[in-house]
Parts: structure tokens; C-alpha cells; sequence
């Protein structure tokens, strides 16, 4: 099942994606906007991780797709089902069109997934403190900021605090609600 928003339709990652992974995962200036980090990754690396987490159930990356071209990744990690609960983040590539909504329809599309199909009732994200573009995204969509964590993220020679981000089920249906209002 592919999960639609109202622009971007959003797919199990295929074989195919793992050149666009590959270019993304080795962009520096994607790099430093992102909470993980990597090593200078390979081809054969790449497709290796892809084999590895195809069959993990607690944690799922999607395709982000518009026009049904790869624009990105979606994700939902460390699902936990007794507490119904995971962590969400995306990353578009610089193929992905700017100001046009594609970051606010990926993220509804996955919190309609998440809350809706999945039955989940938290999801959790953060980003970089400097990352504004996707801390106004996150507030856009409705998601709270619960904190900071200091100084946790070690990129460029240089500490990097953290923000924490969360949405609840009810809070999604609640702008739901509103979006239908309107």
C-alpha cells in the first residue's frame, strides 16, 4: 500500500532509489543539516544497508515520490507497539521543489499513516537548533517542542544542541479537524 498526500505519494524504498540515497548521503551541506551522520558511503555499502533493513519491522524508510520521481526519504523508527509510539523524520533531496508544500504534504501524509492506519499515538522528531527550515515545518504540521538537548550532536568540529519535537494523535486530529473546517 502506498501511502498518498495531495502531492507527493510516498512508497517501500526499491533498488532503484539507492543512487538517489547514495548522492544524498554523500552531500556535505545535506550532512550538516541532519542528525545522523555517515561515513563517505559506497554503492555496495549502500545496497547492503538497503538488503539489511528490508525486513525490519521496527523501523521503515519510504521513498518520497512526486511525479514518480524520488524526491526523498520518509521515516518511521523505533516503533514501539505496546506504547504505540515512533520517531518520524524526512529528508528531501535537492531535486525536491522548494516552497511549494512538498515537506508539509509528506509530513501530514505520514502522520495520517502513522495515526491512522498504524494506530499510533505519539510521534517523536528533532532537528538541529540551526535547521530552521525544518523546525518551521515541524510547527507548521502542528508538532510541539518539548526541549533541547545540549550540546548532543557533534558535527564540524563543533557541538550542536538538538530540538525535540512531538506530536499526539489527538493534537493531529484536533488540525485535521480544523483543516476540514475551513
Amino acid at each position: 500500500m502506498n501511502i498518498h498526500g495531495e502531492k507527493v505519494i510516498i512508497r517501500s524504498l526499491e533498488l532503484e532509489d539507492m543512487d538517489f540515497l547514495l548522492e544524498t548521503i554523500n552531500d556535505p551541506n545535506m550532512e550538516s543539516l541532519v542528525i545522523g551522520w555517515s561515513f563517505p558511503t559506497s554503492r555496495i555499502q549502500q545496497n547492503l544497508w538497503f538488503e539489511k533493513i528490508m525486513l525490519d519491522n521496527a523501523n521503515h524508510r519510504f521513498a518520497v515520490t512526486l511525479n514518480s520521481n524520488i524526491i526523498g526519504i520518509a521515516t518511521l523508527t523505533k516503533i514501539d507497539w505496546k506504547n504505540r509510539s515512533a520517531y518520524h523524520g524526512i529528508k528531501l533531496g535537492n531535486n525536491a521543489p522548494k516552497g511549494q508544500g512538498i515537506g508539509t504534504d509528506t509530513v501530514f501524509a505520514i502522520m495520517k499513516y502513522a495515526f491512522e492506519e498504524l494506530q499510533l499515538n505519539r510521534l517523536a522528531g528533532s532537528m538541529l537548533k540551526h535547521n530552521t527550515a525544518s523546525i518551521k515545518l515541524y510547527e507548521k504540521c502542528g508538532w510541539i517542542q518539548e526541549g533541547v538537548a545540549r550540546q548532543s550532536i557533534f558535527k564540524n568540529n563543533e557541538y550542536h544542541d538538538e530540538i525535540l519535537v512531538s506530536i499526539l494523535k489527538e493534537d493531529y486530529l484536533r488540525i485535521k479537524g480544523d483543516l476540514i473546517g475551513k
